[in-house]
């Protein structure tokens, strides 16, 4: 027959609320183990000749909790090895316990059987205690290993093991973030016992409070101000299907995955601008624009049966896993020109082996002198390309000059200068493209440094009473020329 261990809680609070046959198991055992003795019911259990092990000292041992759970546990197995053991632990076994499911899962691997004996739990005591209904939503979470990701702000938050000072410090920051600096939440030290502590406080406080200790929890209520959920990409959503809906915007109700395609353009461009003028804030806002683009395409595709916004976040998640097998698998990737090497690979997979061309994820969409750059970059892979960049220049030259010689004054002229212009527009880009130079930002700069001399220009007019028409091309000149000294 195995030996096992007997996995028991000593409840919430004191001894009054510990189970009967839990009392007698500690009491009338040999051999009882305590993940911690800084518990109400210890105390007592003792003074009626209970005899104890606790763990203590390893909390003083490692900088990580897990490292801790990770040691009781194999300290229990080899003890349990030997003789059946009780296991006490705060509170009911099977609620924030590390230690008992690093024991469900290693435990049978060692040949033990892991029984869960009972106790109380410390939810019933606080929820009691703050005068809580949990049927209306709420989360328990670890204070040891809070994330943000993890908050629901709308649902009643029980935060437990707040053993100190520190974690209370990780927790505030880490509610912070979705939370107003004085939003008020509970501390809730040894709930339900004789020696309870219940205090508010502003949530910047939190960490400040003398009563943290092993017994403590912090209760965070559900947000109730909409400004506050602002920031939860539920109310996002939610914010959409409103405007999409049957009371919603009749202008955001009639749009279209067609209707909406130049909006999105627009929007890119303005994020780029915002990048280019390097404005945090104007960055924010503008991303936020192309993120409305997105919720809208989602929204009429959920509208219209099709797909939703997880559909369109699952997708995202699984290409961003699989073409990246050198950080979620055993592939190999030191460099950035490995990592888009590997990526290339596994996209052409995923299409179905070789293209029918080696063009075509080139989008005609693009912007024209970016797709050109990249019909460009295509063809070079395959040897299709100039070998130096004075052989690429001699092209502009040769484009230049043809173009000219069509400029003849006739219509057919005009017609073939203009194919003319566009081989020389080419012919520049393959220019650019040698140089390591993206020539929409080239052209981008250029535009930008057009607008800040052309506004000294008219800056000087203005400033002169007189009007455009005035001015003689020579004049004006003079002024571009002075925007130009002044480092314009």
């Amino acid at each position: 027959m195995a030996n096992k261990i007997e996995i028991v809680g000593l409840g919430a609070g004191d001894l009054e609320q510990l189970p009967v046959g839990v009392y007698k198991k500690l009491l009338h055992s040999g051999q009882v183990f305590l993940r911690t003795k800084e518990h109400p019911v210890v105390a007592d259990l003792v003074s009626e000749g209970m005899q104890y092990v606790s763990f203590d000292d390893i909390y003083e041992k490692h900088e990580q909790f897990e490292e801790v759970y990770q040691e009781i546990t194999e300290l229990l197995i080899k003890k349990a090895q030997e003789n059946s053991i009780i296991y006490g632990v705060p509170g009911h076994p099977l609620v924030a316990e590390r230690t008992v499911q690093l024991l469900l899962a290693e435990g049978p691997k060692q040949g033990l059987d892991i029984v869960i004996g009972g106790g109380q739990s410390f939810l019933d005591a606080i929820f009691a205690s703050l005068k809580v209904d949990p049927v209306e939503g709420f989360q328990l979470l670890d204070g040891t290993a809070l994330h943000k990701d993890q908050l629901m702000v709308n649902q009643h938050m029980i935060i437990s093991q707040v053993y100190d000072q520190f974690i209370a410090s990780n927790v505030k920051l880490t509610l912070m973030e979705k939370l107003p600096d004085d939003y008020e939440v509970t501390i809730v030290t040894a709930a339900g016992s004789d020696q309870e502590i219940m205090e508010t406080v502003p949530l910047y406080e939190l960490d400040r409070n003398v009563s943290i200790n092993n017994l403590t929890s912090v209760y965070v209520p559900p947000v109730k101000e909409e400004t506050l959920l602002w920031k939860d990409f539920s109310k996002l959503r939610e914010v959409i299907a409103i405007l999409r809906g049957p009371n919603g915007c009749p202008w955001d109700k009639e749009q279209t995955h067609e209707s909406l395609k130049p909006y999105l353009i627009e929007e890119t461009y303005e994020v780029i601008d915002a990048i280019n003028e390097g404005d945090i804030d104007h960055l924010i806002e503008e991303l936020g624009d192309v993120l409305l683009q997105v919720m809208l395409h989602a929204q009429i595709g959920e509208d219209e049966g099709y797909f939703s916004i997880e559909d369109v976040i699952e997708g995202l998640a699984a290409k961003m896993v699989r073409r990246h097998p050198h950080v979620f698998g055993t592939g190999m990737a030191d460099t950035a020109e490995e990592v888009v090497q590997n990526w290339q690979e596994i996209k052409k997979q995923e299409k179905g082996g070789v293209p029918d061309s080696l063009l075509d994820g080139v989008s005609k969409s693009l912007p024209k002198l970016l797709m050109a750059f990249e019909l460009q970059k295509k063809a070079a892979k395959v040897g299709f390309d100039w070998q130096e960049v004075t052989l690429a220049l001699e092209k502009v030259k040769e484009e230049l000059e043809e173009f000219v010689q069509e400029l003849d004054g006739t219509q057919e002229g005009l017609a073939r200068a203009k194919q003319e212009f566009g081989d020389l527009l080419f012919a520049l880009v393959n220019v650019a493209r040698f140089l390591k130079m993206d020539p929409e930002e080239a052209l981008y700069e250029t535009n930008v440094k057009f607008m800040r001399r052309f506004q000294y220009i008219e800056k000087k007019v203005k400033e002169s009473g007189r009007v455009f028409s005035d001015f003689t091309l020579e004049e004006l000149d003079r002024y571009w020329d002075e925007a130009k000294i002044n480092g314009l």
